[in-house]
């Protein structure tokens, strides 16, 4: 298979991906209930969760200074906003390659080195993946005993006793042949898992290392408040904090599997919520207004990015 061809399946694969999602997400709902959902609901409440989202992006490009700092740049906030906003928008259309347009937005208008800017990116990425599973571990304890009588419901105890002793050993074995690893898959897992580890002791040895873990709580703290803000849109739609942090997850999980949860985040948030007895349509509508208030934003602020760049940049 050339590369041509695995660039267009990385983009069309993603979007046929996406309308079979949508379609199985909106046959388990009528268009004109659905419909019904977005005329009744309470858009003073899905205005202030969209607030809560524009925060954390704000966020998100005045913390990215505090990497740029220590390699000697020191780019203009405006465009640090607009190289996150048109990388928001980006990522809707291309999976993962809104990273790369917004480090060749600070190359572009700001003189930063691409492989530099996209380093600091990743390094970023980083400390997002420890926060979401800090949000998992925290869910866990928070709603320990129900999980706990989930798994039990469905599952044997001794299977998973056994099956956690499995994944225990398997875990113990792989991280051996990883550490001896010298070519190969096994390799790059053990290059990964390096620079992941360079990467999160980075943090601590920058400067401004608390004002960067200020800003990483902050952000996700606006994402869980964007997602808390956004239930009482719909009336009567009551969900305890513990169904409020596990359906954040699901639907992070469901961005992140597609273009922006596309079909899926719907789909992941109504069986989230379903857990914790929230009737389907209900569920599945807020879903569809969650992704559709989120969707909207990056698409609006994104696009006015794309526009104003240029503009804001004229003399370069």
């Amino acid at each position: 298979m050339n590369s041509s061809t695995k660039k267009i399946l990385k983009t069309t694969l993603p979007l046929l991906l996406g309308g079979f999602l949508v379609w199985y997400s909106l046959s388990k709902i009528s268009i004109n209930i659905l419909i019904g959902y977005f005329k009744e609901a309470n858009y003073s409440w899905i205005f202030l969760g969209l607030f809560f989202g524009i925060l954390s992006h704000l966020s998100r490009a005045y913390r990215w200074k505090f990497m740029l700092e220590p390699i000697g740049f020191k780019p203009k906030y405006t465009n640090s906003v607009l190289a996150v906003l048109v990388g928001y928008l980006v990522n809707l259309a291309i999976p993962r390659a809104g990273e790369v347009s917004r480090a060749l937005v600070l190359t572009n208008y700001e003189e930063v080195p691409f492989e530099k800017g996209f380093g600091t990116i990743v390094a970023e990425r980083i400390a997002d993946l420890i926060m979401m599973l800090s949000i998992m571990l925290i869910t866990l304890f928070v709603q320990y005993d129900f999980i706990y009588e989930l798994l039990t419901k469905n599952f044997n105890p001794v299977k998973i006793i056994i099956g956690l002793a499995i994944l225990i050993l398997g875990f113990y074995i792989l991280t051996s042949f990883v550490k001896k690893a010298t070519s190969g898959f096994l390799l790059k897992i053990k290059t990964f898992i390096a620079g992941l580890v360079e990467g999160v002791t980075s943090i601590f040895k920058m400067k401004n290392k608390w004002a960067f873990i200020f800003h990483t709580v902050f952000i996700w703290a606006m994402y869980v408040a964007m997602f808390w803000a956004t239930i009482p849109a719909i009336n009567g739609l009551n969900v305890p904090f513990g169904g409020i942090l596990i359906g954040f997850i699901a639907g992070g999980f469901a961005i992140a599997a597609t273009n922006g949860g596309v079909g899926l985040y719907p789909i992941a948030v109504a069986s989230a919520l379903a857990l914790f007895g929230v009737l389907e349509e209900p569920a599945t509508a807020f879903g569809w207004i969650m992704w559709t208030a989120q969707t909207a934003m990056i698409i609006i602020f994104g696009g006015l990015a794309f526009l104003f760049l240029p503009i804001y940049n004229k003399n370069k």
